[in-house]
């Protein structure tokens, strides 16, 4: 099946360096102390992402990038120049458009000159990770930085992109009661963010967190008292102003994060450096590749001439995938796989799968699909609950929907 060209897919570059790791993360990064050898790596992964952006363009042939998202790892740990370098090389990439641009940022690493440089070649949203003030339960999770340097950083972000910022909070750490956590989100909205995610702590296998909590070095407050918290922080949000409108995102008026939607509406995306994943969508059939990276910055670094920076095929094709995906694991999503995924991502959000998109794609509507569980939560709220509602959708979709 000949893939359709000139397609729309955003932009996900994932930059895999930080200062330090904090306890409770597993996303892919490594650590980069600031040094000649490290300076020459990073240098290395700008070098390799432009060229992966330009081979997965050409490839797929994306005409139009709506949105960009610069996730990590720390972003902001690539300094002023080298972000100025990737910025100055994307702007020029035709179709290159995007009508919204985030880049992640820490605050012991955003710098004023960083913010400066990104502001003024294109990126016009900013993700702080703020995730707490309370420096004890900062420390007992290693999180680096402290209250004062977040203060000073909110303060720049907020000159530099007024209404144009998000930043995250965690509920659930150590030693965090309703009481910090509250005095938490005041400090923050002192700083007026346009959007922001409340996370509540999730414990990943084989994090030094899993570890603590296994050999009782620390303890979180208990499942209860965790949701209790979590609530109570989105009570605060929408009593502010703030809309929930994901699973974990509150957002202004109008400062909804569309980089995001999209994802929650599965629309086509490419993903760009070490752990990254791309999802492009056959609209035809109703089907999709998806692509990930290995967690691998040495062999995503050392990719050969052919695969990163060869000649591009004439004729692409999804039944055959380009070098670059071979270096990745490329997964085939069938019909009802990507209805699943499609459910999943979809009901994070508070309008749910878009239902004239998912006909035109699947031919069929989502009352279709799943009839019994869409009736029996008819008017409840199922972001809050999504889980459950999942479970029930995905055991109905085995006997209404035919196996590919």
């Amino acid at each position: 099946m000949t893939l359709k060209i000139n397609i729309e897919a955003s932009l996900y570059i994932h930059v895999p360096f930080c200062a330090s790791f904090c306890d409770y993360c597993d996303f892919y990064s490594v650590v980069m102390n600031p040094s000649p050898k490290t300076a020459a790596v990073m240098d290395s992964y700008i070098d390799a992402v432009l060229a992966d952006i330009q081979y997965q363009i050409d490839f797929f042939h994306v005409e139009k990038i709506p949105t960009v998202y610069i996730g990590g790892g720390t972003p902001s740990l690539l300094g002023a120049e080298r972000i100025r370098r990737l910025l100055n090389a994307v702007k020029k990439i035709a179709g290159f458009s995007p009508i919204e641009f985030t880049i992640e940022a820490n605050p012991e690493s955003a710098a004023e000159e960083f913010l400066s440089v990104c502001r003024d070649y294109g990126v016009n949203r900013i993700s702080l990770g703020v995730q707490s003030f309370h420096e004890p339960s900062r420390r007992a999770v290693n999180r680096c930085g402290n209250a004062g340097i977040i203060e000073e950083k909110l303060a720049l972000v907020s000159h530099y992109f007024p209404g144009a910022f998000s930043a995250d909070i965690i509920t659930g750490l150590p030693l965090q009661t309703k009481e910090i956590l509250l005095q938490d989100i005041d400090r923050l909205l002192a700083y007026k963010p346009a959007h922001v995610s409340l996370y509540s702590l999730t414990v990943e296998q084989e994090t030094p967190l899993y570890e603590k909590l296994k050999s009782r070095a620390i303890s979180l407050p208990d499942r209860d008292e965790s949701d209790a918290l979590w609530f109570a922080g989105r009570d605060a949000l929408i009593q502010a102003g703030y809309e929930h409108y994901e699973v974990s995102n509150f957002a202004l008026g109008g400062k909804r994060c569309i980089h995001n939607i999209r994802y929650w509406r599965m629309e086509n995306w490419l993903g760009i450096g070490p752990a990254a994943c791309g999802t492009v969508i056959n609209e035809e059939n109703g089907t999709a590749k998806r692509f990930s990276y290995p967690a691998n910055l040495e062999a995503y670094l050392n990719a050969p001439q052919n695969v990163l920076r060869g000649a591009m095929p004439h004729a692409p094709h999804l039944d055959a995938p380009p070098p670059l995906i071979n270096m990745a694991n490329c997964e085939e999503l069938n019909k009802t796989e990507l209805i699943r995924d499609s459910l999943l991502m979809g009901f994070r959000y508070c309008g749910g799968p878009d239902p004239q998109s998912f006909r035109r794609r699947f031919k069929c509507s989502i009352d279709e699909c799943i009839p019994k569980t869409i009736e029996r939560w008819k008017g409840r709220n199922i972001m809050l609950f999504l889980n459950s509602f999942l479970h029930e959708a995905f055991l109905e979709m085995e006997s209404t929907l035919p196996v590919d």
